[in-house]
């Protein structure tokens, strides 16, 4: 990965853009897509589409998309005691919550604050389960209430605090891949398919809130209406080792993109993803969805009449934690797919099934 798509990708991950507040993570986007895009677009919500207008002779329209959000906390009270009562955005996990550091994003700037634990001494022979995140608080320093409420207020939202750790070879770990990744690979794409002249117009795109309910992805794909949308996300890998076996999957981490077959992912396409790797010798992993994605192409194909999409996803362990881990190397290889796709599209569109 060359150094300045290195830097943005840095940049996504370390700027906070929880469901529903991602205007700073979108400003970094639309930043970097500016360079390239033939246009740039925002909506009501923040969703932001970056534009490579294609060949005036070819009217194939190619759309690559990843979701801008990440999971996080709300400030839903604050107690006498200046403790911050939290609730969940999106699918937070109650198990790595409790003891960590993190940030709430106030007008002001942020706050910074600590999930808290009862030190193990003081809990010996009590239950160790784990409470929910609606019993579990943010100790922020606060002596009382009206302490607290001179820092932050109901409705501000809050991340963990962790940041971007280099591991092994090309192996990083950070909270938020899901799906900042998506949302690069959607500038990479588009950046790419620009430097090869792609006949079909190349649409970029970074959807807000699919975490609390693919809403971005649905104002996009009305208000595109595109021959064919790929959404580009996270997937499970599922070879670390405390995997139950029944959870364990085709996927894993180091053997590029994951092309979804089912469900939402439209076979013309999946044919199409096929001819590109195998064509750019693209090492890619097939995954199975039976009854959807959960990713923003679920959003998509029932717009309008039905836009024909595909879920590809890039491997990734330890989904909803702070420590997060995807292969840069697969994060690559994913781009260079959907640039390889968005190359070819005009030569397969329009896409429909035979009956």
């Amino acid at each position: 990965m060359q150094t300045a798509q290195r830097e943005f990708l840095d940049a996504l991950l370390t700027t906070p853009s929880p469901s529903g507040f991602e205007t700073r993570g979108q400003r970094v986007w639309v930043d970097y897509v500016s360079e390239f895009a033939d246009r740039v677009e925002t909506d009501a919500y923040g969703n932001a589409v970056a534009i490579h207008d294609g060949d005036q002779g070819d009217d194939t329209e190619f759309a690559v998309g990843g979701h801008a959000d990440e999971i996080g906390f709300i400030v839903r009270d604050i107690t006498d005691d200046g403790f911050l009562r939290i609730a969940r955005v999106g699918g937070s996990d109650r198990t790595v919550s409790k003891g960590q550091h993190v940030s709430i994003h106030t007008d002001e700037g942020p706050v910074q604050g600590v999930i808290g634990q009862t030190a193990i001494h003081l809990r010996e022979g009590q239950d160790e389960e784990y409470e929910d995140i609606g019993e579990q608080f943010v100790d922020i320093g606060a002596v009382e209430d009206e302490d607290a409420e001179e820092l932050v207020e109901i409705g501000d939202p809050a991340t963990f605090s962790s940041g971007v750790q280099e591991l092994k070879g090309s192996r990083v770990a950070a909270r938020g891949m899901d799906n900042r990744v998506g949302t690069w690979v959607a500038a990479e794409t588009l950046r790419r398919a620009s430097e090869a002249g792609a006949d079909a117009t190349v649409v970029a795109v970074s959807t807000v809130q699919e975490e609390v309910g693919l809403n971005g992805a649905q104002m996009v794909g009305y208000d595109l209406d595109p021959d064919a949308f790929v959404a580009v996300d996270v997937t499970h890998a599922t070879d670390n080792p405390d995997v139950a076996s029944s959870a364990r999957g085709p996927v894993e981490l180091s053997d590029g993109p994951v092309v979804g077959r089912g469900s939402a992912n439209h076979p013309g396409l999946v044919a199409l993803a096929r001819e590109a790797g195998e064509a750019d010798e693209i090492d890619h992993q097939f995954q199975a969805a039976g009854s959807r994605t959960g990713t923003d192409a679920d959003g998509v194909f029932t717009e309008r009449s039905g836009i024909p999409s595909l879920n590809i996803g890039v491997p990734n362990r330890y989904m909803h934690t702070p420590v997060e881990l995807i292969d840069t190397a697969d994060l690559d290889a994913v781009a260079e797919l959907c640039a390889g796709m968005a190359e070819r599209a005009a030569e397969h569109a329009p896409f429909g099934v035979d009956i």
